[in-house]
């Protein structure tokens, strides 16, 4: 069994972790895209209840029933701002995730790019010899006929 080259572990280590920093990507989209569906739920239950509210109001509303609308639509309110944010560190996420995925990527593709360097290097320093042979055998052909 031939032995893999140094540069060939660094190449399979660096796509396992490319792999892994785009699966990590995956997930922090599908986290942010979570957060958006309840910042919107919570969004149209608050529209939802303003409307209630209004349909109450127009047909006259006691002033313990106007306190508990307007209580429970600063509690909404609330809960929006705090979804909103979990809505922003959730895009956070995703963007340090896309660094660090863009990074493995980079360093994945230098290791390639090394690799193939190395290999041409070596093409050309074979070809290099075959070339030298064949000319030393052309030449002991070329004496011996003489």
């Amino acid at each position: 069994m031939a032995q893999k080259s140094p540069i060939s572990t660094l190449i399979e280590l660096a796509e396992k972790a490319t792999d892994e920093a785009a699966k990590h990507l995956g997930r922090m989209i599908r986290a942010h895209e979570e957060t958006e569906n309840k910042l919107n739920l919570l969004i149209q239950y608050r529209d939802d209840y303003a409307q209630r509210f209004q349909d109450g109001a127009a047909k006259g509303l006691s002033a313990a029933q106007y306190g508990n609308f307007m209580s429970f639509i600063g509690k909404l309110d609330g809960a929006i701002e705090g979804q909103r944010q979990v809505v922003a560190d959730a895009e956070h996420k995703i963007q340090l995730a896309k660094n660090m995925w863009q990074g493995s990527e980079k360093k994945r593709l230098s290791y390639n790019t090394l690799h193939h360097r190395a290999q041409s290097v070596q093409l050309a320093k074979e070809a290099k010899q075959d070339q030298k042979q064949t000319d030393e055998s052309a030449a002991r052909s070329y004496f011996y006929k003489r």
